[in-house]
């Protein structure tokens, strides 16, 4: 076929006049009415219509629309279903601001059923802004009947999901040190932390605080040494009152260093990792040979001496006990008496630090594993509320509670202030000062790394003990693995690198979510959790309710209106799966059981 001149070349429209020419011949249509092709069918990973689109979303489109484009080049019959992502963090924020509240007056000031009414009506604020941008870049997406992920048919497909991956055992009920955001209120995924962005390079106050061994006759081979300190590096000096072990290497050697507190001239001795000795001492400090010359030192020397003498493994530390470096805060409300002593862990490197790890079970993954595994097993610092609750130090706002000290009451970190009131000493600074004032501060310094944030809010993640619902994906991570060794990855590094790295070591999935405008979890436990019932379906759901109505628990069936096996729009929109209903209305019609969680 020839083509046309162009006198005056134009690019809007040339656009213009293709749009109007696939218009009037309905060519997008045409394009996917092939009964005899083989289907190749494209649901659209949906956008979300609360938020304007933005350049990324036109690049992203672009992309899925060539796939789409050359499958029907090769006589697919490409069927593309469009949707909105209309549930979780983006709306809520969203409401929040514009009803003027928190998360936290969710309940209080405002009705959940009003809450969820705001966040419903605008999940599609933006709907004619995304249409529009659809139809100007040429992108291919049938619009007239999109999924919509509140709609009550959408939600009972994530019902029939979790139903069946609890059915082939693959859904547990965990207790795990977890990613949390403060500022969102919601706990993160690992691949929401996998988001690019969301480590950061910050500056913070680090600490190698001083750990005094307790000489109670376990150990005869370090008789000569006592008093001594082990020294623990950390980056978060706000997690040392939560402070219940320390961890070594049981293969890493050690060693022990006579030298002074550079902060109080005190004569210590002093353990940590022999290869880590010159890098620790590597300022305001110098080498000595010969023990007596540690004598010749004179407090208003600008250099320090320290002195190398004996050295052992780390599993000849193990099970020693230590003094708490925060006696302010209270003890475990469990065993107490097996936490402050050494423990040891495989995770435990060389490659910064001091080669001997501050264990704050309640605030770290590796720190809980760790407590965990040991025998007798180290408890974390917990306490019991006023409601009798098993908390941490910190809330999920990230703000100690009360009865501990110079830092009762203050947030971990600056960034969970309002900028408004944001202190000139963090709790890191504060609690640097006083360590060094009780002779339990080795050195303090300004220390640059890596550290994850939520992508929705931009501020710091805080790791937070936390009940979860988890799918295993660890068991199925060595099968998807093998699995992506057969998809053509383009270039393939990424496929065999980050990709194929992240499904080989992938962690189990936390499904929960303390979101009130989501999908609830369809999952009820007796009083002691040793039986669940899992809803898979809007059907088994009034079942249980006539089940209820026969046994006199329920008056009535509040879906009544509900048709069982009409699959139509019409028939679903009579009902609603949201919390206010699930939690407020439906709850009462399962006898002996109680819903206990909100939602995804």
């Amino acid at each position: 076929m020839g083509f046309r001149e162009l006198k005056n070349f134009s690019l809007s429209t040339i656009a213009s006049e293709i749009q109007d020419f696939w218009s009037k011949n309905d060519v997008f249509t045409r394009s996917y009415n092939r009964e005899d092709s083989p289907d190749f069918i494209f649901y659209e990973g949906p956008p979300s219509a609360n938020g304007k689109p933005g350049i990324h979303h036109v690049m992203a489109r672009t992309i899925k629309d060539a796939f789409c484009r050359y499958k029907t080049l090769k006589g697919y019959n490409v069927k593309r279903k469009a949707g909105w992502d209309t549930h979780g963090l983006p709306v809520e924020l969203g409401v929040e601001k514009e009803l003027g509240i928190s998360k936290d007056d969710i309940g209080d000031k405002i009705s959940i059923s009003e809450y969820n009414k705001a966040c419903k009506k605008a999940v599609m604020k933006y709907t004619s802004d995304w249409e529009l941008l659809t139809e100007s870049m040429g992108y291919w997406i049938d619009l007239s009947d999109p999924y919509v992920t509140y709609k009550p048919k959408y939600m009972e497909t994530v019902w029939w999901l979790i139903k069946n991956i609890f059915e082939k055992n693959l859904l547990y009920k965990g207790y795990t040190v977890q990613p949390y955001s403060p500022a969102a209120g919601s706990g993160l995924s690992s691949h929401e932390l996998n988001q690019p962005g969301a480590y950061r390079e910050i500056s913070d106050t680090s600490v190698i605080a001083q750990f005094k061994c307790i000489d109670d006759n376990k150990s005869d081979k370090f008789g000569g040494m006592f008093p001594f300190y082990f020294l623990a590096w950390t980056t978060t000096p706000w997690t040392l009152p939560s402070n219940t072990a320390l961890t070594l290497g049981g293969k890493i050697e050690y060693s022990f260093v006579k030298t002074f507190n550079q902060y109080t001239k005190e004569k210590i001795t002093v353990v940590l990792a022999t290869s880590l000795i010159k890098k620790v001492f590597s300022k305001n400090f110098f080498n000595v040979e010969d023990e007596n010359d540690l004598d010749i030192f004179k407090v208003s020397d600008s250099k320090i001496p320290y002195y190398i003498t004996s050295s052992f493994k780390g599993v000849d530390f193990e099970n020693l006990k230590y003094e708490r470096i925060w006696d302010e805060a209270p003890l475990p409300i469990e065993n107490p008496e097996n936490a402050f002593r050494v423990i040891l862990g495989d995770f435990v490197t060389t490659e910064d630090g001091t080669g001997i790890v501050h264990t704050a079970p309640t605030f770290g993954a590796d720190d809980y594993k760790a407590a965990k595994s040991a025998k007798p097993e180290v408890p974390p610092l917990l306490v019991l509320d006023k409601n009798g609750n098993k908390v941490p130090l910190v809330d999920l706002k990230g703000k100690f509670i009360d009865d501990i000290g110079v830092i009762s009451g203050k947030y971990v970190k600056n960034e969970y202030y309002k900028e408004d009131k944001i202190p000139e000493k963090s709790v890191d600074v504060e609690i640097a000062i006083k360590l060094k004032e009780k002779n339990l501060a080795f050195k303090v310094e300004r220390y640059s790394h890596s550290y994850p944030h939520c992508w929705r809010t931009d501020k710091p993640v805080l790791y937070y003990p936390m009940e979860s619902w988890f799918i295993k994906v660890s068991d199925l991570s060595e099968r998807m693995f093998n699995l992506n060794k057969d998809i053509n990855w383009k270039p393939n590094s990424t496929g065999e690198g980050r990709f194929g790295n992240w499904l080989k070591s992938a962690n189990d999935w936390n499904l929960s979510r303390s979101r009130f405008w989501g999908v609830p979890l369809p999952i009820w436990t007796n009083e002691d959790n040793s039986e669940y019932k899992i809803i898979g379906s809007v059907e088994e759901l009034i079942n249980e309710i006539n089940i209820s109505i026969k046994d006199g628990n329920m008056q009535s069936n509040p879906f009544s209106n509900f048709e069982i096996g009409n699959m139509s729009d019409e028939n679903y929109d009579n009902i609603d799966l949201h919390k206010d209903i699930v939690d407020e209305i439906i709850l009462s019609s399962l006898k002996g059981y109680q819903c206990k969680e909100k939602k995804i």
